[in-house]
């Protein structure tokens, strides 16, 4: 795939200055067609009988027209075909009828190339569009054009921002990336850019790296430029090591197919959490890689369940190819030059599930203590596994993160609760517990943010308890803070395939600091 450039144009030999380029979104960025792409899509659903709402923002506003046809076809049962031809033709006329300019847009882009800072447009529509509305702002404007069409995966993922520093062979933490959309930003910030928000629709929050502005009409090359020389990105040459690591436990349930666009969500709250490298549960075979190839990131797929991925490089794989549906499979994450870590993804068998013994059958303490057997058995041989790792582990940190369906008996005093009991004998701290020691006030509960009653439909409450976790063990981490994550506010079993929280567990992110260590080879 090669971008499209403009007639006559070449890839231009920029100077290593701080800012390299500014790359722009189209629509409701540049120009006023994101209030156009709204209408369009209006009066298509209006003719299928549907009307929209605040709500389907999410999927209308930045998305391609095949990702809109797709919302609408399965809402109406549409033919797909039918309704993304209708949408280009809706959508091309009013382009066609006359775009126009966002306030300050061609003030900016006339000022950064009396700069000589190169432009890029980098657009989730299609290519028959997107030429359209060059050819209304003029064509010698953008070094290069990004569309639809140009790569296998659009916004929200971070390919066209990253096709287009390609394309113009710039760093894209040298470039600021103009979006008014959180599709557009999370695409942006995904690549490496820092973000200058100019929310059109929907509003966008500021973060480290984004700027918000309410428009582009105040907006100078030297504010631009402002955004890369004060910005705290690293250095792509500093090979030093970082001083912090995000690390997250997630069981994905079923890869997250209960719910609809469940890959979307998966990247939208992992760019939004920040983290460095995932543990995953239930990836459903491909999710780990389809995840991974999205943010750019590095995989490990051990058989149908378990993975990792990681922002930084996986440069050793531990553990059995395919360890089962249930085990244990790690990784060998190398964050600089003088730091790795190892990290291992854990996923036990649920039954018997202890808390429900405990809460629907009365069982006692030997009882439940026995009833454990199964999880314990698995727990002792991925620490044997483990072992080598663990025997290192003043020089290279160990990780255990994972789904373990047992209680700790850091949080329960009803039975022993042998699982969390062997990691701890090995050598292993459960960080949550460790940032919130009381487990009364802060009982961290990870199953279950969807089910808050049995699935037997008797009406009992669901038993809710702490079942995921982040274990280290290492002279060179420190917990610094770790806490559980659900967006949004979820529906409950079995209406969840609209939630935005995809999974049927809450996620455990621990962030610690990295003492400097010296790297076991």
């Amino acid at each position: 795939m090669t971008p499209h450039t403009t007639p006559d144009s070449h890839t231009p030999h920029l100077p290593r200055q701080p800012l390299q380029a500014v790359l722009f979104d189209m629509d409701g960025t540049l120009v006023d067609t994101e209030r156009l792409w709204w209408e369009a899509v209006e009066h298509v659903a209006a003719g299928l009988g549907r009307s929209l709402t605040e709500a389907d923002e999410e999927d209308v506003l930045g998305r391609p027209v095949e990702h809109t046809a797709e919302m609408l076809s399965r809402a109406t049962d549409a033919p797909f075909a039918e309704v993304a031809a209708d949408l280009h033709r809706e959508f091309a006329d009013r382009v066609r009828s006359g775009v126009v300019a966002r306030p300050g847009a061609l003030r900016l882009l006339d000022a950064l190339a009396a700069d000589g800072v190169p432009t890029a447009l980098v657009t989730a529509s299609p290519r028959a569009i997107a030429d359209l509305v060059v050819e209304g702002l003029g064509v010698g404007r953008f070094a290069v054009t990004v569309t639809a069409d140009d790569t296998p995966l659009t916004k929200p993922a971070p390919d066209p921002y990253l096709a287009a520093c390609r394309a113009l062979g710039v760093e894209p933490a040298a470039c600021v990336a103009v979006e008014d959309t959180r599709t557009g930003v999370s695409s942006a910030e995904a690549a490496g850019c820092a973000v200058l928000a100019v929310p059109s629709l929907a509003p966008i929050a500021a973060a480290p790296g984004r700027t918000v502005r309410e428009s582009l009409e105040d907006v100078t090359p030297a504010a631009l430029r402002g955004m890369i020389t004060t910005r705290e990105a690293p250095d792509p040459s500093d090979s030093s090591d970082p001083r912090e690591l995000r690390v997250m436990s997630w069981n994905l349930w079923f890869g997250g197919t209960k719910v609809r666009h469940h890959r979307e969500k998966q990247l939208k709250i992992i760019l939004a959490s920040g983290v460095d490298v995932i543990g995953l549960q239930e990836t459903y075979g491909t999710a780990a890689r389809e995840l991974a190839e999205a943010l750019g990131w590095e995989y490990h797929q051990a058989g149908e369940n378990l993975g990792v991925i990681s922002r930084y490089p996986i440069t050793g794989r531990l553990g059995a190819a395919d360890p089962g549906f249930y085990g244990g499979t790690g990784v060998r994450v190398t964050l600089g030059a003088d730091q790795d870590v190892v990290l291992w993804s854990a996923h036990l068998d649920y039954t018997p599930y202890g808390p429900y013994e405990a809460s629907f059958d009365g069982l006692a303490s030997p009882d439940l203590t026995a009833h454990e057997s199964v999880r314990l058995g698995q727990m002792r041989e991925i620490l044997a596994a483990m072992a080598p790792d663990l025997a290192a582990r003043d020089t290279t940190p160990v990780l255990l993160v994972g789904d373990f369906n047992a209680p700790s008996h850091l949080d329960r005093e009803d039975a022993e609760w042998p699982v969390t009991r062997a990691a701890e004998g090995a050598g292993l701290r459960d960080s949550y517990r460790e940032a919130h020691p009381d487990p009364v006030r802060s009982p961290g509960h990870t199953w279950s943010p969807v089910h808050t009653q049995h699935e037997d439909g008797s009406g009992r409450p669901e038993p809710q308890d702490r079942i995921d976790y982040v274990l280290y063990a290492g002279a060179g981490l420190r917990v610094l803070d770790s806490r559980t994550l659900v967006t949004g506010t979820p529906l409950t079993w079995p209406d969840v395939e609209d939630n935005d929280w995809p999974s049927d567990h809450a996620a455990v992110i621990t962030t610690f600091s990295l003492g400097r260590v010296v790297r076991s080879d």
